[in-house]
């Protein structure tokens, strides 16, 4: 295998120019998918991290029904009432409670409404919990910025505002006295307790946590809730289960996949342009490798078949240029993990507010290892497969044809 490797390598290094070429085409491909994929996977991973994390794993809420009503009525939001309530539910909460996969259950209501403060006024949507049973059925407390979840049961009046929908209306600091307007025209004078930052934006700019009991009263709907909230062992496991739990609850069981599959259908097609674009290059770079190895094979027919005649096999000849395509490829798999890395290292670096569907201090970045394993197995199969048919082609060339013709 030495002398195989020797042949190969010397081979090779006659055309610098032509390889070092084809090591870069493979190094661009190896690092874009690096560098792509890190940032692609970081920002799906911490979406759905945060997520997970911030919204219920599972959520039993009232069906919603094609309505009947005149269309001037819907636009107006007239709905009974009674559509928007779970009965009996602190039977059903009894029950989820015994499921060995149930970690913790929570009531909610949750209602539009609007905050005033000053001339400014802002829509937000009005989130009732309870302050000891929330914690067992979400991770609020990890998005707190003072850690005040408590000061809801102590003051009734007091609220979590979302850290967006607190700049929007000019709040900087605690204390501060929000005037909450709901959907049937009450209103009630609260005070600022905390604020709410997940990283999620159209969660920060949209959400206020009050008391449930306050807000049951202010909408005067004692006693009601109308959404039900679990938290289980498995993340991965929310869909089976709701549709575990579908089977003797008469409303709607959704999991977090279903409630946020729209998102996950998007990263979906993220991947799959990520993964063509990877594809394109490496593709481009194994015709680079063809070309380089196709004319050695060419160049070379004469110092072919010398080798043969000297006692190399076709198996020999066919390892030689196979293995000239196995050394392109490792190049540049190595140059290209080693640019990849010096990018990843950079953009980590870099410091600036990103705000879009999420809000971060800088990139968002999947450092997993695999990446790079991945990388090389694709770089090595790109390269192996331009290989073969030139290696295959040597192989099958006949010395005694190639001596005659010289």
């Amino acid at each position: 295998m030495n002398h195989v490797l020797f042949v190969a390598l010397r081979m090779l290094f006659q055309r610098k120019r032509q390889t070092l070429v084809s090591v870069l085409g493979v190094s661009m491909g190896v690092s874009a998918f690096v560098v792509m994929s890190s940032l692609m996977l970081g920002f799906q991973n911490y979406f759905i991290q945060q997520v997970i994390d911030l919204e219920p794993h599972i959520k039993i809420k009232p069906k919603i029904e094609k309505s009947t009503q005149e269309p001037y009525t819907i636009l107006l939001g007239e709905q009974p009432e009674e559509k928007d309530r779970i009965l009996g539910w602190q039977d059903i909460m009894e029950n989820l409670e015994k499921h060995q996969e149930v970690l913790g259950v929570a009531p909610r209501l949750v209602s539009k409404g609007i905050t005033k403060y000053g001339v400014r006024d802002k829509p937000v949507t009005l989130l009732g919990i309870d302050p000891k049973r929330e914690p067992k059925a979400s991770i609020i407390d990890r998005f707190l910025v003072n850690k005040n979840l408590q000061r809801l049961e102590t003051n009734r009046t007091g609220v979590i505002v979302g850290a967006l929908v607190a700049r929007s209306l000019g709040i900087d600091q605690l204390g501060k006295k929000l005037l909450l307007v709901a959907p049937n025209g009450q209103s009630l004078l609260v005070t600022v307790e905390d604020f709410f930052e997940s990283g999620i934006t159209n969660i920060d700019d949209a959400r206020v946590y009050i008391n449930i009991k306050t807000l049951q009263s202010l909408l005067e709907r004692q006693g009601e809730v109308n959404e039900i909230v679990l938290k289980i062992r498995d993340v991965n496991r929310a869909e089976r289960l709701s549709r575990e739990f579908q089977a003797f609850v008469s409303y709607e069981v959704e999991s977090w996949q279903r409630a946020y599959r729209n998102f996950l259908s998007i990263f979906k097609i993220q991947n799959t342009i990520t993964y063509m674009i990877v594809f394109a290059i490496l593709t481009v770079s194994a015709f680079g490798i063809f070309n380089i190895i196709m004319m050695t094979v060419l160049e070379k027919k004469r110092d072919i078949a010398i080798l043969m005649a000297m006692g190399y096999s076709r198996k020999d000849v066919l390892l030689i240029f196979m293995m000239e395509g196995f050394v392109i490829g490792f190049m540049g798999a190595l140059i290209g993990s080693l640019v990849g890395f010096g990018l990843q290292e950079y953009l980590e670096s870099i410091r600036l507010d990103v705000e879009g569907l999420i809000r971060t201090r800088g990139f968002v970045l999947d450092r997993d290892p695999m990446l790079y394993v991945y990388a090389l197995f694709f770089s090595m199969f790109f390269a192996l497969m331009a290989s073969l048919y030139p290696s295959y082609r040597a192989s099958r060339l006949n010395p005694v044809d190639i001596f005659r013709s010289q």
